[in-house]
């Protein structure tokens, strides 16, 4: 149980910042006057950086000493967030987080590879879980409240406490030895020329955008209709602890009911609670809609990466899920931070639920893909 909290935290610690985007995004916002787009391309050019850092480890976590190299990149993370607190203009401020998400890619990469030499790496990953959605509800519960009142250093502060916290278990880890990670070979990347994965991929990146991108601007959404920083803030923080039951669903009902069903329904309501956003004004809507979507989030992700196993039991396919679906968070801000231009919340909203119902029927029509390529083969 210890050594898989150990590396659950490694392996957090990498793209932390994810769990607490909103308190970023707004947070640049409120303490640096930034416009919505500039805190939205600080954002996505994090994610953006943390894909090419975890495409990267790829290459090079086989040859190195993988305790060495992340004690390395986590002094580094907690140098370039000491920088970034001291950083106002946004150009500047956009590199330097591509730079932090670089770095955190590759400790995320080295993570994943050493999730895979634990015993029963299935409940690591359940405990790579528990760790995001619990600090995330912390970090959502707290730091939108101390931003308002101390500035934008409370975010990078706590990211360098939540590295350094991982800096102190990193000798604590057991050896691993032998570290591996699937490259993605000719094979594989002739897969994408196929119908069954290109919609799969399709629909890991629109699912991941729509609900990134407005997951990123949702406290200055709430701000938007009237309701109380500290009310946002904890309804959030209770929204990501949540979260964790549409994972355990996903445990307690696998495919009993099929993909097209199960997916219909997961990513029906997330389209359903994205819209639901528009009445935010109404704190019990806000509420049930956050609520709603934490748990469905949690829910259909496992279930669209599951069709990526389906596809390639090597795993190859579904590293490229992965980077589908990194490429998916990272474009999400970016892209809701230019449609939002002068808080066009509703805007937005109706765009986010939209694009979730394009998933929903590129993930269907995936799923029935899937099913008649295996069916062709047991012919």
């Amino acid at each position: 149980m210890l050594v898989r909290v150990l590396v659950s935290f490694l392996t957090t610690a990498g793209l932390f910042y994810v769990n607490i985007m909103p308190a970023l995004v707004d947070g640049l916002k409120q303490s640096l006057h930034f416009t919505n787009q500039q805190a939205g391309l600080v954002g996505s050019a994090n994610v953006y950086g943390a894909a090419l850092g975890a495409l990267s480890a790829v290459f090079f976590v086989q040859k190195i000493q993988w305790r060495k190299v992340s004690t390395g990149l986590l002094l580094s993370l907690i140098t370039v967030d000491i920088i970034s607190m001291f950083i106002t203009q946004a150009s500047v401020l956009t590199m330097v987080r591509f730079v932090d998400g670089l770095i955190g890619g590759a400790l995320v990469g080295i993570g994943f590879a050493i999730i895979a030499k634990t015993y029963q790496p299935d409940r690591t990953f359940g405990m790579l879980l528990l760790v995001q959605f619990g600090f995330g509800g912390v970090g959502m519960m707290l730091i939108p409240q101390l931003v308002e009142s101390y500035g934008i250093s409370v975010l990078f502060i706590s990211l360098i406490l939540f590295s350094f916290v991982t800096l102190l278990m990193v000798p604590f880890i057991p050896d691993f030895e032998h570290l591996t990670t699937k490259k993605i070979t000719r094979s594989s990347w002739k897969l994408l020329t196929q119908k069954p994965l290109l919609l799969t991929l399709i629909s890991i990146f629109l699912f991941q955008a729509a609900n990134m991108g407005l997951y990123a601007f949702i406290v200055g959404l709430g701000k938007f209709y009237g309701l109380k920083i500290e009310f946002i803030s904890v309804s959030l923080g209770w929204a990501a602890w949540i979260g964790i039951i549409g994972s355990l669903l996903v445990i307690w009902l696998s495919t009993r009911f099929g993909l097209v069903k199960t997916l219909t329904l997961g990513i029906g309501l997330t389209a359903l609670g994205t819209w639901a956003l528009i009445y935010s004004a109404n704190s019990l809507i806000w509420i049930l809609a956050n609520l709603g979507v934490g748990i469905t989030w949690a829910f259909v992700i496992p279930y669209l990466f599951s069709m990526c196993a389906e596809l390639d039991h090597n795993g190859q396919v579904a590293a490229m899920g992965g980077m589908a679906s990194k490429l998916g968070l990272a474009s999400g801000p970016v892209v809701t931070g230019i449609l939002l231009g002068n808080d066009n919340y509703a805007y937005v909203i109706i765009i986010a639920t939209l694009v979730l119902l394009v998933s929903l029927f590129t993930s269907i029509a995936a799923a029935k893909a899937i099913k008649d390529l295996k069916s062709s083969k047991s012919l």
